[in-house]
């Protein structure tokens, strides 16, 4: 199985999204030892914002595209060929400002390509990146799961909306919420999470 394993929190070792989403990439090894991990840190490294030029430069000749454009070009046809290449995605998304991290919304925009993961059809669009498994790790200073603040989620539910635009269903939320509230609340949801993790039965595969 090929395993790809995305951070985006910008708070290095006090982030918690990080913190699950190693305990569940090591989760998955313990269960398939011959998982191959890629490995993809939008923080330390991350992409650029799409642009017009990066757009232009995929249709361009080689020598009429800038050299810093052409080397955006190719990281990103790295970046999709790895998302292509996973059976099982492992995302960490924390919350921020009841959205997802700009790097990781610059990550999406370069695995949604029309006519790698998507199409148009006389029907309407179709997914074709389907059959993959995602495992987002989700994590909130707030609760936003449930109740009136539900409204403000715009990080899981965009998630699932544009999953589910390149035609994948099968996405599993690994959730700590309530971080920021008190210290016992953020030890618990925490406690919370890596017991959904540990359970075996909690997190199921691809295969």
């Amino acid at each position: 199985m090929n395993l790809l394993h995305i951070d985006s929190g910008i708070l290095g070792d006090h982030s918690v999204s990080r913190r699950l989403t190693a305990a569940v990439a090591a989760q998955i090894k313990a269960e398939q030892p011959r998982t191959a991990v890629t490995y993809r840190d939008l923080v330390a490294s991350p992409l650029p914002h799409l642009s017009g030029a990066h757009l232009m430069a995929a249709n361009a000749a080689p020598e009429d595209v800038d050299a810093q454009i052409a080397a955006d070009v190719a990281e990103s046809k790295a970046v999709l060929d790895e998302f292509l290449a996973a059976d099982t995605v492992v995302l960490g998304v924390p919350m921020y400002n009841f959205s997802l991290p700009s790097q990781l919304k610059a990550w999406i925009d370069r695995v949604a390509v029309a006519g790698k993961t998507f199409r148009y059809t006389a029907e309407g669009p179709e997914g074709l990146a389907k059959g993959k498994k995602v495992i987002v790790v989700s994590t909130r200073g707030g609760h936003y799961s449930a109740g009136p603040a539900a409204i403000m989620d715009h990080q899981e539910s965009y998630l699932k909306t544009v999953l589910g635009f390149l035609g994948i269903t099968d996405i599993e939320i690994v959730r700590a919420e309530g971080l920021n509230l008190s210290a016992d609340s953020k030890v618990e949801a925490i406690s919370e999470a890596e017991r959904v993790i540990s359970d075996r039965g909690s997190l199921k595969l691809a295969s």
